[in-house]
């Protein structure tokens, strides 16, 4: 309690006095009340992904011409002395490999086509929408027929995934350049994606209508998309472009979120639309360069995985972005245990399984929901 001059009671400074109504008052801790209950929500879907993919990716490593165990599995992971010679070497050279490069390209590809269907505003973006995929084709189809050398004494078997890169950033910057001083709107980046794809198929079946039949072959292959070239090197190239690439977009979740609601909000808003649309692109052209150029075209893995995550975590970037590299982790890690199992004994690429896998899923998305998309 407080005295006046007079010697009167006063009450303390309350809400009240600071400009709030009392219903204003009253609102305060049902809205706290509402917005932790959405956190917690989006929480719990972002652990049930995780452990979701902890059981594919085990699954995935357990499974093969010679059956693991699970339980081996674990204690080779953590124990790999315990194992025979045989064994752990089958265990970290082959099965590893090739399941973290399952998490680690389907992560880059869910996170890509989270961002490009944001910045774009476009549902149907994805890392094939501005020729990043064709252009990482055209780039490994040069290698391949003309057989490119690499400098520096750079290992000759990065040197179809580095033009491959090359090619990818590349076609990017054009976009960029050509929307920057002909038409920067958001339907002129679209439609310049839109031809110069069409310009890079018939780059790539000018190369194959050149090349020789082994050539040809390479390059067929090559576009299917496949796991089966997982090294640990290349592993740790991809993780870490990833992780620097996911730091930079958790620093404009807020940004991305408010371009949800349409760019002239967005400008209202004080979000430089052109500058995050720019440097958005290139991040993420990056991080799906990164992931084709090692394993080849792999498709709807970008499209489909945003679209769960938006499903189960709405638009909040700081929860749809993680949600979408794991549910693009989890849809290339069960394509990848069911590239072993369709056929046994055969490894069918990774890239056919997303395909006929992520078609009726898609498809299976938009008729349940409608396709919505505000």
């Amino acid at each position: 309690m407080n005295k006046m001059g007079d010697g009167t009671a006063t009450e303390p400074p309350t809400a009240l006095a600071m400009g709030k109504t009392e219903n204003e008052r009253k609102d305060i801790p049902a809205l706290q009340i509402q917005y932790n209950r959405f956190v917690r929500k989006r929480l719990y879907w972002l652990i049930v992904l995780t452990v979701i993919l902890a059981a594919s990716f085990l699954i995935n490593v357990a499974t093969g011409p010679a059956s693991i165990p699970i339980s081996t599995v674990l204690s080779g992971l953590f124990s790999p002395d315990s194992l025979p010679d045989a064994l752990r070497v089958i265990l970290w050279d082959v099965r590893l490999p090739y399941a973290v490069m399952a998490l680690a390209v389907g992560a880059c590809l869910g996170h890509a086509g989270a961002e490009m269907q944001t910045v774009l505003n476009n549902p149907l973006a994805s890392p094939a929408t501005l020729g990043v995929t064709y252009a990482a084709t055209l780039g490994a189809s040069l290698v391949i027929v003309f057989d490119f050398t690499l400098p520096l004494d750079i290992p000759q078997h990065f040197a179809l995934p580095v033009f491959a890169f090359i090619g990818a950033v590349l076609s990017i910057l054009l976009i960029q350049f050509l929307a920057k001083f002909y038409g920067p709107s958001l339907e002129g980046i679209i439609l310049f994606g839109i031809a110069i794809v069409f310009a890079l198929q018939a780059l790539v079946s000018l190369i194959q209508f050149a090349a020789d039949s082994d050539s040809l072959q390479q390059i067929v292959f090559w576009t299917m998309g496949s796991l089966a070239r997982a090294t640990w090197d290349k592993i740790g190239i991809i993780t870490v472009v990833l992780a620097i690439c996911f730091l930079f977009s958790i620093r404009q979740v807020w940004n991305l979120t408010i371009m949800r609601n349409g760019e002239e909000f967005a400008r209202s808003a004080g979000v430089p639309v052109e500058r995050l649309r720019f440097t958005t692109l290139l991040r993420v052209s990056v991080v799906a360069a990164v992931a084709v150029a090692f394993t080849g075209v792999i498709g709807f893995v970008g499209l489909v995985g945003p679209h769960i995550a938006r499903l189960i975590c709405g638009e909040d970037h700081r929860f749809y972005l993680p949600a979408s590299a794991l549910a693009g982790a989890l849809m290339l890690s069960a394509a990848s245990l069911a590239s072993k199992t369709i056929i046994p004994g055969v490894l069918i690429p990774d890239g056919i399984v997303t395909a006929l896998v992520g078609v009726p899923m898609f498809l299976g998305l938009l008729l349940s929901h409608g396709a919505r998309w505000r």
